[in-house]
């Protein structure tokens, strides 16, 4: 097992599968976290526990993010006293957030000019796959930094995919999660359309799947989402936030972004009315609260 001197930020739904996975293969890794649970559990699976993303980063020969925003890479990342300016010479820095198009070129010059390595590799799949060592890898970058960062995703993927030059991987996560959250919005609204027309909603599910309209979204959620349960395995908020990225991507450049930002404002009106934190499929509770009909399956 290589030396290596991992630090990772971040562990929510994703990174605490994938920290979980690195020690279990003996990988050295060092972690934060705003939250203090989440640290302790890293800890119980075999992490230490670093006082700051900065003190951190000073010790790491790779240096993972996977949070939530470009905002919030950026803020950890940059100026005089971000984690870049702490780095040594050489390290990686390895970004596994869904963030913007914009975000990764911001970052990857930066890291050219401190005379580090940048890494986008955005993720598919759930937190579950994270937790079994399953994700999907998408990297966009030079086929020599992917050689040597194999061996550190071999440890929590099933899948890695070299999409081509730093900068594709997350124009192609991005058009991902797109297609996938407009399923996800179309097909809410289409049950709580059958709910409020009093079809049965077993047929419905049943017969969808059985057809054109059957997706992996759908297999995943529609039966969870039919059984009210909204786990967060993908927030809503979240969903947003990547559509948004999706949408303003498409302006900037120079296409309609209207089928986009219709997805986008529905997902910002389930947010606004309460469901931010719940799962991505609670975007059908929008259309719910305001028809007075409740999508579901009977008992």
């Amino acid at each position: 097992m290589p030396e290596l001197r991992i630090g990772f930020i971040g562990l929510g739904g994703m990174g605490r599968g994938l920290v979980k996975n690195l020690c279990a293969k003996g990988y050295s890794v060092t972690v934060f976290d705003l939250d203090s649970d989440k640290i302790a559990d890293a800890v119980m699976h075999g992490a230490t526990a670093g006082a700051s993303a900065v003190e951190i980063a000073a010790k790491s020969d790779i240096f993972a993010v996977c949070v939530t925003t470009a905002e919030a890479v950026r803020a950890l990342a940059l100026g005089p006293d971000g984690a870049l300016a702490a780095l040594p010479k050489d390290a990686v820095f390895l970004d596994h957030t869904t963030v913007s198009v914009e975000h990764v070129d911001l970052l990857r010059d930066a890291c050219v000019k401190a005379g580090i390595n940048y890494a986008e590799a955005p993720m598919t799949r759930t937190p579950a796959h994270a937790e079994r060592g399953e994700v999907n890898i998408l990297f966009g970058g030079e086929e020599s930094l992917l050689e040597r960062l194999r061996p550190v995703f071999k440890t929590y993927s099933e899948n890695i995919f070299h999409v081509g030059p730093s900068g594709h991987a997350i124009r192609l996560k991005l058009i991902h999660n797109y297609i996938a959250f407009a399923n996800v919005a179309s097909w809410c609204e289409g049950f709580a359309l059958a709910a409020k027309e009093g079809l049965d909603m077993s047929k419905v599910i049943n017969i969808i799947s059985a057809a054109g309209g059957k997706s992996g979204m759908m297999d995943l959620y529609g039966d969870l989402t039919l059984r009210r349960d909204f786990t967060p395995h993908m927030s809503l908020e979240n969903a947003q936030k990547d559509v948004r990225y999706y949408a303003e991507w498409l302006g900037k450049a120079g296409m309609p972004a209207f089928m986009a930002q219709s997805v986008h404002n529905t997902y910002a009106l389930a947010s606004i009315m309460g469901h931010g934190s719940e799962s991505c499929t609670a975007v059908i509770k929008a259309y719910e609260d305001l028809s007075g009909v409740q999508a579901c399956l009977k008992e």
